[in-house]
């Protein structure tokens, strides 16, 4: 009777990964351009930053009548408001020829340019011809029925990040971009060997004795998972120099190779045998798991095929797996998987987690609809993180989510790659309350809950940073909502972090005043917030901020742009204008982004925005005040893991530099 051979040494977890690892160059094994139409279920090898404000111009999102919202004030069906109707008429595509007086309404459709001077839209069922004027009677508020530019997408927003999966969702947002081309991971090829006498193929006649090859199908389809491209090569008997042949043929044809069975030392184990004559050869042959011990881990250099550098050496990854399918797949997802992360651009290996399609979450807020229609309301799935979480029975000890509302419109292409999933809202439901519980649809077939969770007002130097998370291998989300949003979020502990910047009009300092005893500040950077407007301007053009506030406050040709209230900017810009309405003071978009592109398009004359906003040249810059932006954290929640790496992104001294690139600095 044969002898058996011993393992060459049984070694822990551990050494046997870090000695694999060790041999192995655990990088994306390169990029490569693809065109939108072959780039779905593709890993994004780059980030994708807006080349455009989407939309690009403020926009009518329904079809009625371009107004100023004070001329609707205390309208109604028995006392309509009289609105004279000017000739022209607004259709998408055009650019409005005329300013809208007060005391009259221009014609506009949906998605058409808004005029100059309008600050909201009358829809057209709230409205009627009346001896050549229009009959409004329903009063609207500025801002209403109104897509301001940039809402959607800002101008340099990274849109999408590298190493995400590209779906239909992430697709269509590239279309919406206009980008035809897309840089993506190549695909790692990885070849995959059977053998064994016993083993036949799916299909062929089934005699006593042999096994249907279940490993190949299992292998394929999680090499395919990982975003690999799996190529099979066949069942082969236990036969050396047929196995060695398949082995040679796919070191050349493969960057990965995965073989089953014949990994032990019995007498009819031959893979190992073939294995060993490579070089350098074996890594590690034996694993102290169960099960999975026989595991055979292995390498080979082999001369590169680019001809730009031939003498490049390729190490090429060889595993042979145990026969048994379970030890195969759980060596597989322990071993292999992990490289193959690397080889195909995945982020670090980070936890997943499966969920059924329906989630049930509650609301942070009230939500109105309008009776008669069913309504879909696309929503962001944030895991609840209250102090008292961890007091739940066993039968209630489940994730409890909080569903964000997607609040950019129909229109928005982004909200719907952004959402978690969808709820509906019957027809004959008007309100949905702060706290209701509701059922949530996924978009995806699970949900993966986030590492770190930022609500607030939105910031580059944030996005900066939640890049660098995100490359190592954490999972954040980012919910803008303005820095009240953020601190009312925080408080409740629906996020870990929330950027802010608020400035107390009493004290004038920024933050701290906003704090209580739950909270902590989480000290950021300074950022420029200064007066907007056209280089050339002669009203602003080497003028001091009260020249300005003097002649903006006075004109009434001079048109500003406003910021939404709850908004830091907004309670800077109230303090600076005292009792003082300037023209434009009504229209309110919620982001710097919005603020430049009405200079930028001559909707408005000026505004107040940060200078990291400014990407055009033809925009001048006043600095008015360094305003100070920071975290706020629960104290509960400061020790957090994720908090913590958080933290040692923003003080890291080369994330800080980059942050200064941007016109952030240390304070």
């Amino acid at each position: 009777m044969p002898r058996q051979d011993q393992f060459l040494e049984v070694i822990d977890r551990d050494e046997a990964e870090r000695r694999f690892h060790a041999q192995v160059n655990l990088e994306p094994i390169g990029t490569e351009p693809v065109s939108l139409h072959k780039s779905l279920g593709r890993l994004l090898a780059v980030n994708i930053h807006s080349q455009s404000d989407v939309p690009s111009f403020d926009r009518s999102n329904v079809d009625g009548y371009a107004t100023r919202a004070s001329d609707t004030y205390g309208c109604s069906e028995e006392k309509p408001a009289s609105l004279i109707l000017d000739k022209e008429v607004i259709t998408p595509g055009i650019i409005p020829n005329s300013e809208l007086r007060e005391g009259h309404t221009i014609t506009i459709a949906t998605g058409a340019m808004i005029p100059r001077g309008a600050d909201s839209v009358v829809m057209i069922e709230h409205s009627y011809m009346s001896d050549k004027q229009v009959a409004v009677i329903r009063p609207v508020t500025p801002g209403a029925h109104i897509s301001f530019a940039g809402t959607d997408i800002a101008l340099g927003e990274v849109v999408l990040r590298k190493g995400i999966r590209l779906t239909s969702r992430e697709t269509g947002v590239l279309a919406a971009l206009g980008i035809t081309e897309v840089c993506v991971y190549k695909q790692p090829r990885v070849g995959i060997i059977s053998t064994g006498n016993e083993i036949i193929a799916p299909g062929e006649s089934m005699k006593p004795g042999l096994i249907f090859d279940s490993n190949a199908r299992i292998l394929t389809d999680a090499v395919s998972e990982l975003s690999c491209h799996p190529i099979p090569f066949g069942i082969y008997r236990d036969d050396k120099k047929q196995i060695d042949g398949a082995l040679q043929l796919a070191l050349k044809e493969c960057d990965f190779v995965v073989m089953s069975g014949g990994t032990s030392k019995g007498a009819g184990d031959l893979n190992y045998q073939v294995v060993e004559k490579l070089k350098p050869g074996i890594v590690v042959h034996g694993v102290a798991l169960k099960p999975g011990k026989p595991i055979c881990m292995a390498v080979s250099e082999m001369f590169s095929d680019d001809k730009t550098n031939p003498d490049a050496v390729r190490k090429i990854p060889v595993v042979i797996l145990p026969g048994f399918p379970t030890s195969a797949i759980f060596t597989f997802h322990e071993f292999v998987a992990p490289i193959l992360h690397a080889f195909a651009g995945h982020p670090q290996t980070s936890r997943h987690r499966n969920h059924t399609q329906l989630i049930n979450a509650s609301l942070p807020m009230r939500i109105h609809s309008e009776r008669g229609r069913t309504e879909y309301l696309l929503v962001n799935l944030v895991e609840q993180i209250a102090s008292d979480k961890g007091t739940q029975t066993s039968e209630t000890n489940k994730i409890q989510w909080t569903a964000f509302p997607m609040g950019k419109g129909s229109g928005s292409v982004t909200s719907f790659s952004r959402a978690d999933g969808f709820i509906k809202i019957e027809r004959n439901q008007e309100l949905l309350d702060s706290g209701q519980s509701v059922d949530v649809c996924l978009l995806g077939d699970s949900l993966e809950p986030a590492d770190l969770v930022a609500i607030g007002s939105h910031c580059q130097g944030l996005d900066l940073i939640l890049n660098h998370f995100h490359e190592q291998g954490g999972i954040s989300k980012y919910l803008t909502l303005g820095s009240h949003g953020g601190l009312r979020a925080v408080k409740n502990g629906e996020c870990d972090i929330a950027g802010i910047h608020l400035l107390d009009p009493v004290t004038n300092v920024y933050n701290i005043p906003f704090l209580n005893s739950e909270l902590d500040l989480i000290p950021g950077y300074k950022r420029q917030q200064g007066v907007v407007f056209r280089a050339g301007d002669a009203r602003f053009e080497n003028r001091t901020l009260e020249e300005i506030l003097d002649r903006t406050t006075s004109d009434p040709h001079c048109q500003m742009v406003n910021r939404n209230l709850g908004s830091g900017t907004r309670i800077l810009i109230d303090q600076m204008l005292a009792d003082k309405r300037p023209p434009g003071y009504a229209m309110q978009p919620h982001n710097h982004q919005a603020v430049v592109a009405a200079v930028q398009q001559q909707r408005a004359d000026w505004g107040i925005a940060t200078k990291t906003a400014i990407q055009d040249d033809l925009l001048g810059f006043l600095p008015i005040v360094d305003e100070i932006f920071d975290f706020v954290v629960l104290k509960s929640r400061r020790e957090r893991d994720s908090v913590k790496r958080f933290c040692n992104l923003l003080f890291d001294n080369k994330i800080r530099e980059e942050l200064s690139h941007l016109g952030l600095t240390a304070y």
